[in-house]
């Protein structure tokens, strides 16, 4: 299955996986967790337990305005998602440019009292 991999402070790349749980725990070190904080059927996968492991801080997840609601920690991927099962799919030639793109800058984090603020690093 083709994906995207996105590690702490590198670019992204495209890669093809196994479908298997193995692969997918391999890849983000450990127990795996899917989040779809997007509007296409795209799953996001990263370590279950990555900021209870304090892993590196990734890449911020954003709201439709722009702001800031989490930081995923460690490294993980994209993939597509079908509705109708729990199985996930290869991305689209459309969706590995545009999440190539989208995380593309890695991100650096700025802690100031309770706020964390979000400082793009371009590669």
């Amino acid at each position: 299955m083709q994906v995207v991999i996105v590690e702490p402070e590198k670019k992204p790349r495209v890669q093809s996986i196994e479908d298997s749980l193995a692969s997918m725990q391999e890849i983000v070190g450990g127990t795996i967790q899917a989040v779809y904080p997007f509007d296409e059927p795209v799953a996001l996968i990263c370590n279950d337990e990555g900021k209870l492991l304090n892993l590196p801080l990734n890449r911020a997840l954003r709201d439709s305005d722009g702001r800031v609601y989490d930081i995923v920690a460690g490294t993980f991927f994209l993939c597509g998602a079908t509705a109708s099962s729990d199985r996930f799919d290869s991305l689209t030639e459309e969706q590995v440019q545009h999440f190539l793109k989208r995380f593309s800058a890695s991100e650096q984090f700025v802690r100031v009292g309770d706020a964390v603020f979000v400082l793009p690093e371009h590669l």
